[in-house]
């Protein structure tokens, strides 16, 4: 049940079964507008690349000591390896040897509690308000354990020949799974990277056609790439004088990840910030409102 009014601390996994589907750029850009928000919040990279990580300029952490295996293996405070981003918004980072950690976390006691009991439980509500997991594409420990820790999922996805097996393997092999062991909740599915037509036959509108029309899809799209029966029968007249349905390619996201920034620190006039802050808005409503 989505309370509209009610904000409370909430952890939140990006993961897709896929790789390529801008999970990083998802997650950094997400975070930064909660922080934006004036909420206090926590980006945790547990993708074996390192993208977020290295996107956000920490790159010498991800070579370096592995803070990973410190923390979920070793129970060592997580607070002694998190960096600034920017106000209001740190970076627990990746490391390069993150398949040691999954290995090492199969024989471990309560191994997908791991990241729930030595990093979140103790960090979101005392320390911050919203906690958000950038996830490897594979299922693993390390993905169980971003699930359980967060119990809420954001799925972005590419206007790509691959988007549907992305979800369906997603679904079936990390939502219903979990599901049958705790609550795990989808909060939003995220097109994103648009850059095509929607009167013609194309990638993208395939995708928001079919996320659009289906009634176990459609609740999870947010307002900025829902589009109705009528808003179809408007493009293909030539009529629709609404903005196109974001998250849209722009060059900015892609230079704002060479320049080591979020969006908003690099091109605070881009026009796709407010569609990340309405992502931000579901995570703090606990999923889309219409």
């Amino acid at each position: 049940m989505i309370d509209e009014n009610q904000k409370s601390p909430r952890a939140i996994a990006i993961n897709v079964l896929k790789g390529g589907f801008g999970k990083s750029t998802t997650a950094i850009n997400l975070a930064r507008e909660l922080a934006e928000r004036n909420d206090q919040v926590l980006l945790i990279d547990l993708d074996d690349n390192g993208h977020t990580t290295f996107n956000l300029g920490y790159r010498d952490r991800y070579e370096g000591e592995n803070h990973v295996q410190n923390v979920l293996l070793d129970g060592e405070d997580p607070s002694d390896f998190i960096v600034p981003v920017v106000e209001d918004l740190d970076l627990f980072p990746s490391h390069e040897a993150l398949e040691e950690v999954e290995t090492d976390l199969k024989s471990a006691m309560a191994s997908s509690q791991r990241l729930f009991r030595n990093v979140v439980d103790p960090l979101l509500g005392d320390v911050y308000d919203y906690i958000v997991v950038d996830t490897p594409a594979n299922r693993g420990k390390i993905n169980d354990n971003a699930l359980f820790a967060t119990k809420n999922l954001m799925v972005p996805l590419r206007p790509e020949s691959g988007w549907e097996s992305g979800i369906t393997q997603t679904n079936k092999r990390l939502i219903q799974e979990a599901q049958q062991y705790f609550d795990l909740r989808l909060l939003a599915l995220v097109p994103t990277d648009l850059s095509e037509r929607l009167d013609q036959d194309t990638q993208d509108r395939n995708l928001l056609q079919a996320i659009n029309s289906r009634d176990a899809l459609e609740p999870f799209v947010p307002n900025f790439a829902h589009l109705s029966e009528s808003d179809w029968e408007a493009l293909d007249a030539g009529e629709y004088n609404d903005e196109l349905p974001g998250i849209r390619h722009r060059a900015s996201i892609d230079k704002a990840h060479r320049a080591r920034t979020p969006l908003r620190d690099f091109d605070p006039q881009c026009d796709q910030l407010e569609y990340y802050d309405e992502l931000a808005q579901i995570v703090e409503k606990g999923g889309v409102v219409r």
